[in-house]
């Protein structure tokens, strides 16, 4: 049997203590303040690398930046250590890595009327195989604009209105959302 929240990839081997329905005593809490003090470092640093190869590159090179990925994926791998020891220790699943914003603008349960609209974004970072393969990164933007297509007819299906759509290579894509453009860019 397999953990509900199987994306972390743990059998379910819980301590019936930490996921049992009695309060919780005497949990030593030592090495969860180390994982968040690694994690506070590596975003530190990430900071101050982002803010250095920024200062070399333009903003599309400096996301693409091998120190910039590294520390990002750096961050990503305590983000789950501490995920993995906020669940075997307190059987907590805790959302500390969902992102957002405070929207002081307007009242979040207001209804939306028509032509309201918002920008969303897909994010991937691919690397090939450490293989010897016939797999190329080029060939990965056909695959994401194959996707975008099919997600703008989904959308339309659903009734959305899609005015427009991007895929790229290297950096979101930036819309125009001055244009009343209502065909797909791709």
């Amino acid at each position: 049997m397999t953990d509900e929240h199987d994306g972390h990839g743990h059998d379910d081997e819980h301590d019936p203590a930490s996921h049992g329905g009695e309060p919780l005593t005497g949990v030593d809490a030592r090495d969860l303040h180390a994982t968040v003090d690694e994690l506070s470092a590596a975003l530190h640093a990430y900071v101050e690398t982002a803010v250095g190869v920024r200062a070399e590159f333009g903003a599309r090179e400096a996301d693409e930046d091998p120190r910039v990925l590294a520390l990002e994926s750096r961050v990503g791998t305590l983000n789950a250590r501490l995920y993995d020891l906020l669940h075997d220790r307190l059987g907590l699943h805790a959302d500390l890595t969902g992102m957002t914003w405070d929207e002081t603008e307007g009242d979040a349960d207001a209804p939306v009327a028509p032509g309201d609209h918002d920008t969303f974004h897909l994010g991937f970072v691919v690397e090939l195989p450490p293989t010897v393969t016939d797999l190329t990164l080029d060939a990965v933007i056909d695959i994401v604009d194959d996707g975008g297509a099919q997600i703008a007819r989904t959308l339309g299906d659903r009734g959305y209105v899609v005015g427009e759509w991007g895929a790229g290579r290297g950096g979101p894509v930036l819309l125009d959302e001055d244009e009343d453009d209502d065909e797909g860019d791709a």
